[in-house]
């Protein structure tokens, strides 16, 4: 399968789906020349006629906007968004969206596969909530099973 990463994803995700889903191909739009800046109407025709099976974004509005979904619907490309959360920015929000995208997006590509047309994916994202993501034990008042006296 031949996947797009739209300019709204982090380029640092790139390298990453490219390790992840290392028997497919895998660009970015800052990787091709002339395409960065290209327009969401123009970007899903000129990715179907450059190849490509599906486009990555982070853009979660572009489906409530009607000339894009138009785009997109003719273009017959499937897309496959996540949702980068703004409140939690820097290296949090950015390993988020990593996490989120290297937990669904296999199970995304293998459905993709099998599908007969075209199809819309949502990656359920990962929760970055500190109460979530890390759990801290006090060995003084809570110790482990065999934790030195």
């Amino acid at each position: 399968m031949k996947l797009l990463l739209d300019e709204n994803v982090p380029r640092p995700m790139a390298q990453i789906v490219r390790i992840l889903l290392a028997a497919h191909q895998v660009v970015h739009v800052h990787d091709l020349d002339g395409w960065v800046g290209t327009k969401d109407i123009e970007l899903y025709a000129k990715a179907k006629a450059a190849g490509f099976n599906a486009i990555i974004t982070n853009d979660v509005k572009q489906l409530n906007r009607a000339l894009e979904v138009a785009a997109i619907a003719e273009s017959g490309l499937h897309r496959i968004q996540y949702r980068q959360n703004n409140k939690h920015g820097g290296l949090v929000g950015l390993g988020t969206a990593i996490a989120t995208v290297c937990a669904a997006l296999p199970h995304a590509i293998a459905e993709l596969e099998a599908a007969d047309g075209q199809r819309l994916v949502s990656l359920t994202a990962v929760d970055p909530s500190r109460h979530n993501r890390v759990q801290v034990t006090d060995p003084n008042a809570s110790p482990p099973k065999h934790w030195p006296a």
